[in-house]
This record gives structure tokens, sequence and C-alpha cells, in this order.
């Protein structure tokens, strides 16, 4: 009896032992992923999910459940809707630049599909959106059921950018874990070139796929880093969804985004 008391006395100090954790059902709060943020001058959250062992890391549950606008992120299923309505036919499709000048310098010249993608080329992708259409495009989204997108005549090239649309960093992932185990409703020619497309980063010990997004709409900056890991054979999901503080230095916004993910990464030694 004396020696069960000992272990049920011992137990729940060992369970809270885990340093910058606390864990409740599959998400892990880690106060490391908030004090990044706060190093950094950003607000919003850090969201990375363990496939294998079915496990949230976040620096905080309820704000990785606020939805903003998806911005660029917005690129992987207007993707995969033009592929699948045959709006883009091949990953070198090509897109002509009519010589109007343009935000950024990449963006003026022809670019093709894949390049457009990893350039992140508005323009190009409004093109899409306009050629895909209002009915097709909520059609599509529902079928996807990706995020809480508000799409009609009005704003069918801005929707991702300007507006009410919404998506959370939880509602990334499971969207992004949807379409890696193939359960998204969708011809497996357009996954494999989604699936070639969305490479950023491969080496011998890790293989990175997934993209950013910038929006700036009611002079809100709303930056996001989503996307998935492979290492080994496990996977990791990651969604990344941040403001800026007043006193942050926007300058180095497009790249913070990624820095934060990695950063959080190396903190679960994943990298």
């Amino acid at each position: 009896m004396r020696f069960s008391f000992l272990v049920l006395f011992v137990l729940p100090f060992f369970s809270c032992s885990h340093e910058n954790t606390n864990e409740q059902s599959n998400e892990i709060i880690v106060t490391k992923f908030q004090e990044l943020l706060d190093s950094a001058k950003l607000e919003g959250a850090i969201l990375i999910y363990d496939l294998d062992q079915n496990k949230y890391y976040t620096s905080d549950s309820e704000k990785a459940k606020i939805g903003s606008l998806p911005a660029s992120t917005f690129k992987i299923p207007n993707s995969i809707i033009a592929l699948e309505t045959g709006v883009v036919e091949n990953d070198s499709t090509l897109f002509k630049w009519n010589g109007e000048k343009r935000a950024m310098k990449i963006w003026e010249q022809d670019l093709i599909f894949r390049n457009a993608f990893h350039y992140s080329c508005v323009p190009c992708y409004q093109e899409i959106a306009r050629e895909i259409g209002v009915k097709r495009m909520n059609e599509y989204l529902d079928k996807l059921d990706y995020g809480n997108m508000e799409v009609d005549s009005s704003n069918i090239d801005l929707f991702w950018l300007r507006g009410n649309s919404k998506i959370s960093p939880f509602q990334q992932i499971d969207f992004l874990k949807r379409f890696y185990q193939s359960e998204l409703p969708i011809s497996s020619r357009t996954e494999v070139i989604m699936k070639k497309i969305m490479i950023i980063e491969e080496n011998s010990a890790y293989q990175l796929s997934g993209k950013t997004g910038w929006s700036t709409d009611k002079n809100i900056n709303n930056g996001w880093f989503v996307g998935y890991i492979k290492k080994g054979n496990k996977v990791y999901f990651f969604a990344n969804n941040v403001q800026p503080k007043p006193e942050f230095d926007m300058k180095n916004f497009s790249s913070v985004r990624k820095k934060l993910v990695f950063q959080a990464l190396e903190h679960l030694k994943i990298l």
C-alpha cells in the first residue's frame, strides 16, 4: 500500500516536468513558441502537427483557431482548382506578360505555372481565378472544404487578399493533411503535379513543401507560412500566421514568417 501511495504521489510531478509545455488531449501548448513570437515583436500563432503521433504543438490553441485572409497560401487550392478545371494544363503552362508595370519586378516576365506559384505572381493567379469563375470556384471550395471563403462576382480575383474570407491555422493544417494523404476529391494527376510544385527545399535531411502568404487589408498586415516537412518516414505539418506589433520593423516581415517555423521545428528537435 505504501509503494502504491508513493507512485501516485510522484507521477503527477513527473507528468508536469515537461519544460515549457502544458498538454491537453492531443494539443500541447509550447511556451517557447510564444517566446519566439514575443521576441520577434509579432502577434499570432505557430501551429505544428505530428501526423504519426496525432499531436498538435502550438503557441496558443485559441489563437490558432482564429481565421484570417489566406493571402497567397490560397495559391495551393487555386492551383488545384485550375488544374482540375483545365484552366491550367500542367506545371509548364505559360502566362504571358502584357508589358504592364507590376508590383514586383520578378512578375514582369513570361512565367510558366510552377514559377508563377513560387514567385507568388498575384496577376497570374488573378487571371486564373477570373477564368475559373465564381460558380466553379465556389463549387470546388465546397468540395475541398477550404476555410470560409466569401466569393462573388465583385471579388473573384481578390477574395483571398481583401474582404471577409478566413481560414485558421488549424484549418490550414486540416486541408494540407487531407491533400497529403490523398483524401481530397481531386485526380491523382493534379495531386502529383501539385506535390511537385509545392517543394521549396529538398536535401539529404528533409523535404520541405509549402507556401507563404502576405495580405494587407484594412491597414492590417497578415503573414503566413504553411506546409509540411518530410523527414525520413515522418511528416510534420505547420501553419504560422502572424501580424506585426507597432514596434516591428516591416522590412523583416517577409523572412520572419519562415524563420519562426524553422525555430519552432528546431525547438521540437524535428530539425
